[in-house]
């Protein structure tokens, strides 16, 4: 092993001087370490997890489905939204309550987790599912790669994102995935916090073969995430769904580093494969394609991890500047994606992104984007998004939208939500993120049924 590693180092050196030497040089010692990294069984369902496929849209041009995702911890509707929890709790809302409203698979986060309480505690607890007293529902886990993102680049765009979210009257800060979450900005600052005085501090985050180094946004310490440990924690955690570390590059890097980052993230996935089917324990793996608006790349994304054995496939990486490159990658990257396992789009939750993603076969979408909305003052409805916090709803006794069933819309007027938002109350903020919940909850289940009519 040592004199492999000498020799990629003299190889390299040779080659370091010419970009179109050194690119071929990194594809070649990228292929070379993948052989040498994977040998995994093929691909079979598992007893305890697989997407049932229900009804496939006969419109023309359509690729949208309707299915149901069977799991240990009971079933998800496809195409189906997750709701984001981030510390294993939707922020202002008991997650029974979201649950009542619509919420089926819920979505938190291992690095978050491992910052506190960590998964030895939850592990000691019984898992996550018992630790937040939601035994009889799915949940799904990621390896925490956008948040390293974030704490690396701050302010880039990693997912269509700011313009999209000042249209939806975000005042700048909820864009469909950005790099600075709006009520979370303080942690990404701590973790890249530096010292006025003095020499310049070290980088915010170090990432080698190895995985990724940082501080945390708690209390200072240094934590380091590699392939394998963020799979031991999922296995601690025991989400029913879990995701390998991946390197999140922004929408703007160069097609040389694009390039590595890829060829990292596969390495990274093909080690934390190899962990996790060491010790199953009842999950599923979900692999993530990356690549980036790169069709040529993408294309090698999904031919890399098609024929190893993960149980499903995540769309992740950048995904465009904007909701038509967002489209056209999807246009493109959708039918190679194997059909017989699910697949879910990271990080999207826009109603025109997820419109476009059913009929492009997305099974399954997550984002902060809605509950973030509602926590900020906004209701999303059948008619436009209402912002319950503007003078013309001051004496508006009607229903928030008459045209839902949802707890929010049957005991609650405009006008009282108005009144709570302007007195600050705290309570508007858990009534508002539990109607975004319902509105999603509806819309998937109107997409659900248009599939099942062949009009979508």
């Amino acid at each position: 092993g040592r004199q492999y590693l000498e020799r990629e180092r003299e190889r390299e050196s040779v080659c370091v001087c010419h970009p179109r030497l050194r690119r071929l040089f990194m594809r070649l010692r990228h292929a070379r370490r993948l052989h040498l990294a994977t040998a995994f069984p093929e691909w079979r369902p598992l007893d305890f997890f697989h997407h049932e496929i229900l009804h496939a849209s006969r419109k023309e041009g359509s690729r949208a489905r309707v299915g149901r995702l069977h799991t240990p911890h009971g079933t998800v509707e496809t195409p189906g939204f997750v709701v984001v929890g981030t510390n294993g709790a939707v922020k202002f809302v008991d997650h029974h309550a979201a649950d009542a409203a619509g919420m089926e698979l819920m979505f938190s986060n291992t690095l978050h987790l491992e910052v506190h309480p960590g998964p030895a505690a939850v592990e000691a607890a019984g898992g996550l599912h018992k630790f937040i007293g939601r035994e009889s529902r799915p949940l799904i886990t990621d390896s925490g790669g956008f948040q390293i993102f974030s704490f690396a680049h701050r302010g880039q765009r990693a997912m269509p994102g700011a313009e999209e979210a000042k249209e939806d009257g975000e005042d700048g800060g909820a864009s469909l995935k950005s790099s600075r979450p709006f009520p979370a900005r303080h942690k990404y600052e701590v973790a890249a916090a530096s010292s006025r005085d003095g020499p310049p501090p070290p980088p915010r985050v170090r990432v080698s073969e190895d995985g990724a180094s940082f501080r945390s946004y708690r209390d200072g310490r240094m934590l380091h995430l590699s392939p394998e440990s963020t799979v031991r924690s999922q296995k601690a955690l025991g989400a029913d769904i879990i995701i390998p570390l991946d390197d999140l590059p922004g929408a703007s890097t160069a097609a040389a580093p694009l390039e590595e980052s890829v060829a990292r993230t596969h390495r990274w996935e093909a080690r934390s494969l190899r962990e996790h089917l060491g010790d199953v324990r009842q999950q599923a793996m979900y692999g993530v394609i990356h690549g980036g608006t790169d069709e040529r790349l993408r294309s090698l994304s999904v031919a890399t991890l098609a024929r190893w054995p993960f149980d499903g496939f995540c769309v992740g990486g950048s995904l465009g500047r904007d909701r038509s490159e967002l489209a056209a990658l999807l246009r493109y990257v959708m039918p190679l994606l194997p059909r017989e396992r699910p697949n879910h789009l990271l990080g999207i939750g826009d109603v025109e992104s997820i419109q476009v993603g059913v009929r492009l076969g997305v099974d399954t979408f997550d984002s902060c984007w809605p509950t973030r909305l509602g926590r900020h003052g906004t209701a999303l409805t059948r008619h436009g998004s209402l912002k319950v916090g503007q003078a013309r709803y001051r004496d508006d006794y009607g229903p928030l939208d008459a045209s839902c069933d949802g707890f929010v819309s049957r005991h609650h007027s405009r006008a009282y939500l108005h009144h709570l938002w302007r007195a600050k109350e705290p309570a508007v903020h858990g009534l508002l993120t539990l109607h975004n919940i319902k509105f999603m909850a509806d819309l998937m289940a109107d997409m659900r049924a248009k599939i099942w009519r062949d009009e979508l």
